[in-house]
């Protein structure tokens, strides 16, 4: 007996995932409306990514608006959420290299 194959979605990496599987990549990815120079708009981030931004708009003291509408400002191309993906990613990077806890002294 051939057992029927579970329906198949596609996720946003274009490839081709069973419906368990699908749930978990497209949670991963939310729509999140946020104000940028007093006009409503949309951007598409990870989760990581959307904490990431919250984390530097503390340790930056100020809004995560502000951030947004400061890498919106800047931006020389692409859309605003690689544009933020980027940011966040040149924000890590420039950050002083802290020791990894589960190396060896």
């Amino acid at each position: 007996m051939v057992k029927p194959q579970a329906p198949v979605d596609l996720c946003l990496t274009g490839r081709a995932l069973n419906d368990e599987h699908a749930d978990q990549a497209f949670a991963m990815i939310r729509k999140r409306s946020i104000v940028i120079n007093g006009h409503k708009t949309s951007i598409t981030l990870e989760d990581a990514f959307f904490s990431a931004l919250k984390d530097i708009s503390k340790q930056r003291r100020s809004t995560l608006s502000e951030i947004v509408t400061e890498v919106d400002r800047t931006r020389t191309q692409g859309n605003l959420s690689s544009a933020l993906r980027l940011f966040v990613l040149d924000f890590y990077r420039s950050a002083p290299l802290q020791r990894d806890p589960l190396s060896r002294p």
